[in-house]
């Protein structure tokens, strides 16, 4: 069974930068696609940027690009999500996901495991 941990969300001033990291506990982590979602109080949960198993490629939703790179360090089993430029409409909890076959890196459906989620909030 996977498991997925996520940390480094907190509280920040906007303008400002956080870190997520999610660390999985699977011997094949490699062979995953990695996703970050988020979902705001009253919304529903929306993608945030995914990344291929070998990190070829990535993917932003248009709120997040050009202030939030995804990475990945197979090594560590750890897929990251930094923040930069942060708005208080990116105040979330964010989850990360893994995706064994992904045919749209963009659906949470396609997604696998999920992990508990880590809240970012972001003051004006």
């Amino acid at each position: 069974q996977v498991r997925l941990e996520e940390s480094g969300g907190g509280l920040v001033q906007a303008g400002g930068s956080l870190r997520l990291s999610c660390a999985a506990s699977i011997r094949t982590f490699s062979s995953y696609a990695g996703g970050w979602f988020r979902q705001a109080p009253g919304k529903e949960r929306e993608f945030v940027a995914g990344i291929s198993w070998s990190a070829g490629n990535t993917f932003y939703a248009d709120s997040v690009k050009g202030r939030f790179t995804i990475s990945r360090d197979n090594a560590k089993n750890t897929v990251y999500l930094q923040m930069n430029s942060l708005k208080p409409e990116d105040t979330a909890v964010y989850y990360c996901a893994l995706c064994r076959r992904c045919y749209n890196n963009y659906d949470e459906d396609e997604y696998d495991s999920w992990g508990q989620g880590t809240q970012v909030t972001v003051s004006s």
